[in-house]
């Protein structure tokens, strides 16, 4: 009995090493932005809360602009920043119904002739003289609207999910490719979720909705942002 063996077909052996190495590449880059992203921006506090309105947000996010951003303000670029915010009731059948689907855009830059820096939240705007005060100001949020009171059934569980970012696809088309190839222009929390049920929401007492965190934030004096549309 005789055995025949034929050599494998590769049509271009050249390029199996670079094919290789980029995949290399792309898998640590992603890697790179993840960790950057779970090191430098987070959500301490979140909560949904009854007002006379409906549902409003509060919540306290936590990051800081590394340098590449920092340097892109001086230079005249101006920076946008996202808080989005999903309610979605669970369906056992189906996808999970959408209720809720909340933007809250930022558009921050530095004015050299004034020597403030400029944010815009929405249709509202105000002033700070350091980029410190307007961080933070961007860091916390109070009394967003998000529903009308009879938005959701009192007795159904919601799932909600909150995360803050820089809007990378907002920056001019060069700087664009460069966020691309550079984790250095991305801030993003990543997505934080929790569930609540409308009829244990209330407008102040902290509950079970309380997004669990290891430490509360501190209660200060502080910028608050209030939503209109």
């Amino acid at each position: 009995m005789m055995a025949f063996t034929m050599p494998a077909c590769v049509k271009n052996p050249g390029m199996v090493e670079p094919l290789r190495l980029l995949l290399m590449l792309v898998a640590f880059l992603a890697l790179a932005s993840v960790s950057a992203r779970a090191d430098d921006a987070g959500i301490t506090y979140a909560r949904i809360a009854s007002s006379e309105e409906g549902y409003v947000l509060n919540a306290d996010f936590k990051f800081d602009l590394n340098q590449k951003l920092v340097d892109a303000l001086a230079h005249g670029l101006a920076l946008h920043f996202v808080t989005e915010l999903r309610i979605e009731r669970p369906r056992w059948y189906w996808f999970d119904k959408l209720i809720v689907h909340r933007r809250l855009e930022y558009r921050l830059a530095y004015h050299a002739m004034t020597r403030s820096y400029r944010l815009n939240i929405g249709s509202l705007h105000r002033n700070f003289d350091s980029l410190a005060d307007a961080v933070h100001t961007m860091e916390r949020i109070r009394n967003l609207y998000v529903a009308p009171p009879d938005a959701f059934d009192s007795k159904d569980r919601y799932e909600v999910t909150l995360r803050f970012f820089h809007n990378t696809a907002l920056l001019p088309k060069p700087f664009q490719l460069s966020a691309l190839a550079n984790g250095r222009w991305e801030l993003d929390t990543g997505w934080t979720k929790w569930s609540f049920t409308p009829e244990t929401v209330t407008p102040e007492e902290a509950t079970e909705e309380t997004v669990p965190t290891e430490e509360e934030p501190a209660e200060e004096a502080t910028p608050e942002v209030m939503a209109t549309e």
